[in-house]
């Protein structure tokens, strides 16, 4: 049944008849609760990152060796493979069975499976205990999805519409924050004892899980009357899981190519993918009560701001990966800091891309509700692609002030950009289409995190493809390295040499064989194997890949400006809850 309201006016205080039964106070209990658990959930999504060194070592594990780089590549997106497969069904049965109820089952299972992966750090060892972190990864990434998929529809439920883009900036913010934290606090606390990497999750979960079972009200109304869209739920699922899964191994070396993009697992697995996610296209438009309505694509704003989020999502997530590559890799250890203090200190010298999200986060939300969200998000991905192209301009051992601000101004675009763009596409949903809306909202933009490290990640080793192994050959056989063994050492993937910048380790003590290193001059070793030999040679290569990849971002953030700036209506009174033009009255689905 669908009420009508004459005006904006009638409908303004149906909305206080409503927070007066709920009380003055809970929206904001709401709010701090799920902005508790987006933390939570996105601190862990990202805090394995820098901390992966100090997990493997304490374990007793090489993750760099042939057969164990798959392992680092599930201990590393497990997490987030898993929640992106799930969240979209979540949000969907959320709808049916009650958001409130499965965010609270979400927080349960997230702090049991935080707890476990404690456990499982502290008994075990060896590629055992890797793989058991594995599984309980999962099982957390499992309980994030949950946590995923309804804190923006408990939100939008919870706050009447001209104070949605404030609450939103601050639950926002804390999502885009907290993958930056974790950075900071896996840097700190591997520092520490790696095992505090798994702990710090378990109170705040269990905490968060009780408070959430008193505290929150089921406010939006359950419609049990309708049916599970299971067939849709599994082909969704299948196909997402394919086609991520096969984008990751797209990264790692096959036969005789740098990357695996050739190979019939990787390309079946895309393609069957594909397939099923036609398949459940069809499904959906079929199906009586579908798990995701595609119709709402057609609403403007929607469909718009989804594919503004996407882009963005894409632009930021390859950012974080390769300001940390550029960092650990070439000018920390150029800045005479060691290989195995550098996830710390690169951690640390991204604080200025998180005090720019914090600047104008919430204040772009607040604002927003009175002015509109369109202007807002279309400025934040404007001031992001000023930032990318000021970012692609620096030389590959930088001035720290400058590159300080210029991730500053970037962390300023899209904070400017995340809450308005969040509040325009919940307003543009009917109420009772929330959770699947905020699951499908939670899907693009863990998608999102992973093609850009698949997308950024192929570009960067195409990139060194072309300058790494000359350079590499060049300078070996400079330091008394036989030619034959600095060939064969040249030819090696690139992919090895990201990934030992990436978590730390010395790279050319990983690359260099054992025979080799006890063949060569004890003065020659210890310039290979310094700070200063491996940066040199991989600045040229790593530049020319970080250029394609810093233009890119920069295009696709002017795709997303151009898709907030067209996509919707101007202010938010024109959006799915409120003030219908077609026929002169508002219209809300009753509660």
């Amino acid at each position: 049944m669908v009420k009508t309201y004459e005006s904006p006016a009638e409908y303004d205080i149906e909305e206080q008849k409503r927070e007066s039964k709920l009380g003055p106070h809970y929206k904001w209990i709401a709010l701090s609760n799920t902005t508790l658990g987006v933390l939570m959930a996105t601190i862990d999504s990202s805090i394995l990152i820098i901390s992966l060194p100090a997990i493997f070592n304490g374990l007793g594990v090489n993750p760099l060796t042939p057969g164990n780089v798959t392992l680092l590549l599930w201990l590393l997106l497990g997490y987030i493979i898993m929640s992106s497969v799930v969240v979209v069904s979540i949000g969907r049965l959320s709808d049916i069975f009650g958001r409130v109820r499965l965010y609270n089952l979400g927080f349960a299972i997230f702090a049991i499976g935080s707890t476990l992966l404690y456990v499982v750090s502290y008994v075990f060892t060896g590629t055992t205990a890797v793989m058991m972190l594995i599984i309980f990864r999962l099982i957390q990434g499992f309980g994030g999805g949950f946590l995923f998929a309804n804190g923006t529809a408990i939100i939008t439920d919870a706050f009447p519409k001209k104070q949605r883009g404030t609450a939103m900036g601050i639950n926002q913010i804390a999502a885009i924050v907290g993958s930056l934290l974790g950075l900071i606090i896996g840097g700190i606390l591997s520092a520490i004892d790696w095992h505090l990497i798994f702990l710090i999750s378990v109170p705040i979960g269990i905490i968060g899980a009780v408070w959430a079972y008193l505290a929150l009200k089921e406010v939006a109304t359950i419609k049990k009357v309708q049916k599970i869209d299971i067939f849709g739920n599994i082909t969704f699922a299948l196909a997402l899981a394919l086609l991520l899964l096969s984008m990751t191994y797209g990264l790692l070396p096959y036969g005789a190519n740098n990357t695996g993009w050739s190979s019939p697992y990787v390309v079946g697995g895309i393609l069957l993918g594909l397939l099923l996610l036609m398949a459940f296209i069809l499904v959906e438009l079929k199906v009586k009560d579908p798990m995701f309505d595609l119709t709402l694509f057609k609403i403007r704003a929607f469909s718009a701001g989804i594919l503004s989020l996407f882009l963005a999502g894409i632009a930021r997530g390859g950012l974080q990966f390769m300001l940390i590559i550029w960092l650990q890799g070439i000018w920390l250890p150029l800045h005479g800091v060691n290989f195995i203090h550098t996830p710390l200190r690169a951690g640390l010298d991204m604080v200025p891309l998180l005090l720019g999200f914090l600047a104008l986060g919430p204040i772009s939300g607040h604002l927003s509700d009175k002015y509109g969200t369109r202007l807002f998000s279309t400025a934040g991905m404007v001031i992001s692609v000023v930032g990318f192209l000021f970012l692609a301009a620096l030389p590959v051992d930088f001035n720290y002030p400058v590159f300080a601000l210029i991730i500053f101004i970037l962390g300023l675009g899209q904070g400017m950009f995340t809450a308005p763009n969040t509040t325009s596409v919940m307003n543009a949903v009917p109420p009772e289409q929330r959770g699947a809306t905020s699951g499908i909202r939670a899907t693009f933009t863990n998608m999102s995190f992973m093609f850009s490290m698949v997308v950024f990640f192929s570009l960067l080793i195409v990139g060194f493809s072309f300058g790494l192994p000359g350079a590499l050959y060049k300078g070996l056989v400079s330091q008394s390295v036989p030619a034959a063994a600095a060939q064969a050492i040249s030819r090696l993937p690139p992919t090895s040499a990201l990934f030992a910048a990436l978590l730390g380790y010395n790279p050319m003590q990983t690359l260099l064989p054992q025979n080799v290193a006890q063949s060569i001059p004890k003065a020659n070793l210890t310039v290979i194997t310094g700070n200063f030999f491996f940066p040199n040679l991989i600045a040229q290569p790593f530049l020319q890949g970080m250029h394609y990849v810093l233009i890119i971002a920069a295009i696709m953030s002017a795709i997303a400006a151009l898709a907030s700036a067209f996509g919707g209506k101007r202010h938010a009174r024109q959006t799915g809850e409120s003030f219908n033009s077609d026929n002169g009255r508002h219209a809300l689905a009753a509660r």
